[in-house]
């Protein structure tokens, strides 16, 4: 019931944290600290990737819609041609769920009175579709620009307040990858804790990584 923007929206946010903190640290290594080209690189990686994301969230989620609604148009053909045949199948599917074979063939039965509402229950069914709540391409891309922007721009952020080191854009992109990976246990079963850590890690190691590849490569650069 979300609309489809929950799902881009949190990995949109862990992603441009992620990506641009591994960007920015990889700059670091690679130029003097401070540098005017960590800001440049930063901005570029933000727009880049907020971009991106959002055209490969609306492409993802168009295709993932235009299949369900194909989809859906099947079963509304199989309907029409095969009323008595579908509306067997449908009692067998409440038949599988406990329901008596009596009271399955009379739901079954008051459904296809009305093929709007048969197939609105064949779809949920048989293919786990709701099709009054089919994701929104345009909100999912929407969603995915803004919070990858808005990932991105947290460790960039003190880099545009003015500071002269990696130092407190690493202590402030770790405290929020901490706490992005801690709220995105409100949607699993892992406590607080370890999400926040296995986000904290992850993320930091790589940074750590494009930290050392932008130390061993960039002195040979230019």
């Amino acid at each position: 019931m979300t609309g489809g923007w929950l799902r881009p929206a949190v990995f949109g946010a862990m992603d441009g944290l992620v990506s641009n903190f591994a960007l920015i640290a990889g700059m670091d290594g690679g130029t003097d600290s401070g540098s005017k080209f960590i800001v440049l690189a930063g901005l570029a990686g933000l727009a880049a990737g907020a971009f991106s994301m959002a055209a490969g969230e609306y492409t993802s989620v168009a295709s993932q819609r235009e299949l369900a609604r194909a989809e859906i148009e099947v079963e509304r053909l199989e309907i029409k041609r095969h009323p008595g045949a579908e509306e067997r199948e449908l009692s067998e599917t409440y038949q599988q769920k406990g329901l008596d074979p009596e009271l399955a063939d009379k739901v079954a039965k008051q459904f296809h009175i009305n093929p709007d509402q048969a197939l609105e229950e064949h779809v949920r069914e048989e293919l786990g579709i709701d099709p009054n709540d089919l994701p929104s391409p345009v909100v999912a891309a929407a969603s995915s620009f803004v919070c990858f922007a808005v990932g991105a721009l947290i460790p960039l952020l003190p880099y545009l307040l003015g500071a002269g080191s990696v130092i407190p854009s690493l202590i402030l992109s770790l405290t929020a990858l901490f706490i992005c990976g801690a709220v995105v246990s409100r949607v699993t079963s892992r406590s607080w804790w370890y999400s926040g850590l296995r986000q904290l890690i992850l993320g930091g190691a790589a940074a750590a990584l494009t930290y050392a590849v932008g130390t061993l490569v960039g002195p040979g650069v230019g």
